[in-house]
């Protein structure tokens, strides 16, 4: 899942960035409100917003931010402690408000709580079918057994779980991989695609010709082979 990250402090930005990259994020990271007008787009799971930028107020963002076809949640994200700041945040369409100084987990499990929601899902888990997914616990389970993955495995599984039904591209996959490693080579979809189907079943995951992939049905017992 990718997350737009919009913080003109350095140190703050690389910890931030750095540590939802350790939770299998995708971060593209705007220090400036003209970076992140630029950055905007449906396909971000969430969007961390500071509200004191050098070239303006962050609040300015969230009307483009709410016009696009599929809103990303937004979080807030700054020293502004007053209610009449958090008041103004969230009527002008802020999903969430976090004050500075915070704990990254805090932050983490905010942003997993805001995906949730804007997701439809009424619990922490991810049920679709025998697949359980625990975003806050990191655990897979197929049909009641845990099921062992590697960091960029999970990365892109979740990033099909979270949005079941949907054909996802070659770029978006990808994306949830590079995040962990950007030295990954051309064809890291096609290997991790295979390595998921050999762990989860040869139906888990759906290729639609030219377009991408798409979940399919984890548990199936037909796992011999590859299509990716």
């Amino acid at each position: 899942m990718r997350v737009l990250l919009v913080e003109d402090d350095q140190a703050l930005g690389l910890a931030v960035r750095d540590f939802l990259v350790r939770e299998s994020y995708a971060v593209d990271w705007a220090q400036r409100l003209g970076a992140a007008r630029a950055y905007r787009s449906s396909e971000y799971a969430a969007v961390v917003l500071d509200l004191n930028l050098p070239d303006g107020d962050g609040l300015s963002l969230l009307p483009l931010l709410r016009a696009l076809p599929e809103p990303p949640p937004v979080l807030i994200l700054t020293a502004r402690d007053r209610l009449s700041d958090r008041i103004r945040g969230l009527d002008a369409g802020a999903d969430d408000y976090l004050v500075k100084p915070f704990d990254l987990p805090e932050l983490a499990a905010r942003l997993r709580a805001l995906i949730r929601r804007r997701s439809g899902r009424r619990t922490p888990l991810i049920e679709i079918g025998a697949l359980t997914v625990d975003p806050a616990a990191r655990v897979v389970t197929l049909s009641g057994e845990a099921v062992d993955l590697t960091a960029h495995e999970y990365a892109l599984l979740t990033t099909f779980v979270e949005r079941p039904g949907h054909v996802l591209s070659r770029q978006q996959l990808e994306d949830a991989i590079y995040a962990l490693d950007a030295t990954a080579s051309s064809n890291v979809v096609e290997v991790y695609v295979s390595r998921l189907r050999r762990k989860l079943g040869r139906d888990a995951i759906r290729t639609v010709r030219g377009l991408g992939y798409q979940w399919g049905n984890a548990g199936r017992t037909d796992a011999d082979g590859d299509d990716a």
